[in-house]
């Protein structure tokens, strides 16, 4: 039997400003490893607003979806201090990883999620203040997206290959 690799996916997370902040990096990349997601590449880095600005405009559609201000707001925000990209791989790994961060706006995510369990903040609050709304973690939407968000943060060779435990002990023996 062999594995099956349309099933394999890889995701790009980036953890914000404000996680680094508030010191949850651990938590959230704990939550992803227990779920089976496999990281592959990791790093920590202070991107310029041109760089912010390719990642919401080019890759997202960010400003078609909630206006110039918002997405001003959002580039504004990510400035406050360094992220950390992570790629993450596993089976159906975007919509697994998308169900562990919850949905965008903190306020309305469920517990057990990410944004539900350590974000409360609204939308309204973030107009009223007029700043970014800190949810905390971007999540690529599609695999298509994760593509390109990919190749944005990283190079190829700083993705690795290499087999977990729980993959050395799941997958089924060659005969």
């Amino acid at each position: 039997m062999k594995e099956n690799k349309e099933l394999m996916q890889r995701v790009l997370i980036l953890l914000k400003p404000d996680t680094l902040q508030r010191g949850l990096v651990g938590e959230i990349v704990k939550r992803f490893e227990q779920a089976g997601l496999k990281i592959i590449g990791m790093k920590m880095l202070a991107p310029d607003r041109d760089h912010w600005h390719h990642h919401y405009e080019k890759i997202g559609t960010m400003i078609t979806r909630h206006g110039q201000q918002i997405f001003e707001m959002t580039l504004d925000f990510m400035q406050h201090g360094p992220v950390i990209a992570i790629v993450l791989e596993g089976i159906e790994g975007v919509e697994v990883a998308r169900k562990l961060v919850g949905t965008t706006e903190p306020k309305s995510a469920l517990p057990g999620t990410i944004r539900g369990d350590f974000a409360h903040l609204s939308y309204a609050h973030g107009d009223a203040q007029k700043l970014g709304l800190p949810n905390l973690v971007h999540c690529s939407g599609e695999p298509d997206e994760a593509e390109l968000e990919i190749a944005l943060w990283f190079t190829p060779d700083e993705l690795h290959d290499y087999t977990t435990v729980h993959e050395a002990f799941t997958q089924p023996k060659n005969k």
